[in-house]
C-alpha cells in the first residue's frame, strides 16, 4: 500500500439476508426433515439476500476530506462500518493506514447506567486511548462537549444532542489520522456543528483524513472537496463535490424525505411531479432575490380523500427550515382528492439570501392530521451579489433615520 494512501478499498461488498429465516420447528425430527428437503430444493444463489454494498473501489489520500452521499439505503453506513471493522465484508477488502477514530451512531459504545465521566473512559478505551491519555485530555474533552454541568449524570438521561457532543468530543481528541463520521452532526445544534466542522478542518491541516456521511449538503460542501456518491449499493460517482451534489439533487427529486421510513409508493398520496417556473410559466431553478416563484405540484391519490391540507416547506441546504406555505392558513381548500390533481402556488417575493434551497411537500388529512405524503419536490438557488448566509436566512429593507438631537429630552423622559 502506497504511504500516501490513507484508505484503500478494493472490490468491497456486503451481502445480507433479507428478513429472517424460519426456524419454528416443533421437534428435532421436523428440523431434520426440513434440512433434507433443502438439499433437493433448487435455489437461486441470491434468493433471500441483497447487497447493501457491492464492488466498491476507491483510494483516499492522507489529508483528504471525502463526503459519502446517497439516498437512504444506498450503502453509506455499511461502507463506514466495514472501514471501522464493526462489520466484516462478504467480499473484497479495505486497508487503512493510520490511527482510526470513528463516530458512526449516537451512543455507540456508551452504557446508559454510567455517567458521562465514566463513559468517557469506556468509549475512549474502545477507540484505543489509554487511561493516562484520557486523563491528560479530560478537561479539553469536557470543554469541547459543552456539557460540563451533566458530566456526572447517567447518560440514559442525556438527550441525543448531548450524546453526540460527548461522543464526538472523545473521538476527536483521539487525535486520529483517519476520522469516520456517519450523520452525527445532524443531531447537534448549529453552533456545535460549526465547532465540529472547524475542528475537522484543523485535523485536515495536520494531514488527517476524514470520511463524512451526511444528507446535509451544506456540511458536505463546507467540509469536503471530493464526494463518493453511492446509489443502490454501488459507487456511481467519485469526484468534485459540486458535480456529486448535482447528481444527488437530481435523484432526490420526488424521493421520500430522509426522516420518513416509508417509500413513496407506500404512501396513500404521492407527489408525482413538481415543476418550478417564474410567473410567466417559464421553467426555472435559479431565482433572483426578490423574484416570485410558481410551484406546480401534481398530487396523485390512491384512494379518495375528503379533504387534505398541503404544506410546502422551504429548507436551506444546511437543513434550516426557512418558511412554510400552508393551504389551511391561506384558506385554500383541497377537497375530494382522488386520482391526480395539479395544485399551483405562487410565492411572495423571495427575500431569501443567496443559497441552495430544497422544497419538501407534505399532505395531511384535514380531519385526523395523519401524514399521507412527505416527499422532496425540487431544489432551487437564489442569487444576489451581496446577500449571502452572512445576512442570516432572509433579508428585508429596514427604515432608517437620524436619532433625536442631544438638546431634546431623553427617550426615557419622553416615555414618562
Amino acid at each position: 500500500m502506497n504511504d500516501s494512501i490513507a484508505i484503500q478499498v478494493d472490490g468491497l461488498g456486503k451481502r445480507y439476508q433479507r428478513g429472517s429465516k424460519r426456524t419454528n420447528h416443533t421437534s428435532i425430527r421436523d428440523a431434520i426433515v426440513e434440512g433434507a428437503r433443502s438439499l433437493f430444493k433448487p435455489r437461486a444463489p441470491d434468493e433471500g439476500t441483497f447487497w447493501a454494498l457491492k464492488d466498491a473501489r476507491f483510494d483516499v489520500r492522507h489529508g483528504e476530506n471525502v463526503g459519502v452521499i446517497g439516498l437512504n439505503g444506498a450503502g453509506k453506513s455499511t461502507l463506514l462500518k466495514m472501514l471501522s471493522r464493526i462489520t466484516h465484508p462478504t467480499v473484497g477488502h479495505a486497508r487503512l493506514n493510520g490511527r482510526v477514530g470513528a463516530l458512526l451512531e449516537v451512543g455507540t459504545g456508551f452504557h446508559g447506567e454510567l455517567t458521562g465521566r465514566e463513559n468517557m473512559f469506556l468509549y475512549g478505551a474502545i477507540l484505543g486511548m489509554s487511561r493516562q491519555e484520557i486523563l491528560k485530555k479530560f478537561d479539553a474533552i469536557v470543554d469541547f462537549s459543552g456539557i460540563e454541568a451533566f458530566i456526572d449524570t447517567p447518560v440514559k438521561r442525556y438527550s441525543s444532542g448531548m450524546y453526540v457532543r460527548l461522543a464526538f468530543s472523545v473521538a476527536a481528541h483521539l487525535d486520529p489520522e483517519i476520522l469516520l463520521l456517519d450523520e452525527v452532526l445532524a443531531v447537534g445544534d448549529f453552533a456545535f456543528q460549526k465547532r465540529c466542522m472547524d475542528f475537522a478542518k484543523s485535523l485536515q491541516q495536520r494531514d488527517a483524513t476524514i470520511m463524512f456521511v451526511s444528507h446535509n449538503m451544506f456540511s458536505i460542501k463546507t467540509m469536503c472537496e471530493r464526494v463518493i456518491y453511492l446509489k443502490q449499493g454501488r459507487v456511481v460517482f467519485d469526484g468534485a463535490t459540486d458535480k456529486g451534489i448535482e447528481l444527488y439533487e437530481q435523484d432526490c427529486r420526488l424521493s421520500t424525505v430522509s426522516w420518513l421510513n416509508q417509500k413513496a409508493d407506500e404512501m396513500s398520496v404521492n407527489v408525482s411531479d413538481c415543476e418550478l417556473t417564474d410567473l410567466a410559466n417559464r421553467p426555472k431553478k435559479l431565482f433572483e432575490y426578490g423574484e416570485r416563484m410558481r410551484l406546480r405540484i401534481a398530487l396523485t391519490a390512491r384512494k379518495p380523500n375528503k379533504k387534505v391540507n398541503l404544506i410546502v416547506a422551504l429548507k436551506r441546504s444546511d437543513g434550516v427550515s426557512v418558511c412554510n406555505y400552508y393551504s389551511e392558513t391561506d384558506d385554500f381548500a383541497i377537497r375530494d382528492l382522488e386520482g391526480t390533481r395539479v395544485i399551483e402556488l405562487d410565492t411572495p417575493p423571495l427575500k431569501l439570501v443567496a443559497e441552495l434551497y430544497s422544497i419538501e411537500v407534505y399532505v395531511r388529512d384535514a380531519a385526523t392530521q395523519e401524514l399521507l405524503c412527505g416527499q422532496v419536490g425540487a431544489s432551487f438557488h437564489v442569487t444576489h451579489t451581496l446577500f449571502d448566509t452572512h445576512f442570516g436566512v432572509f433579508h428585508e429593507q429596514a427604515e432608517w433615520r437620524n436619532a433625536r438631537s442631544a438638546t431634546e429630552p431623553a427617550l426615557t423622559q419622553l416615555a414618562v
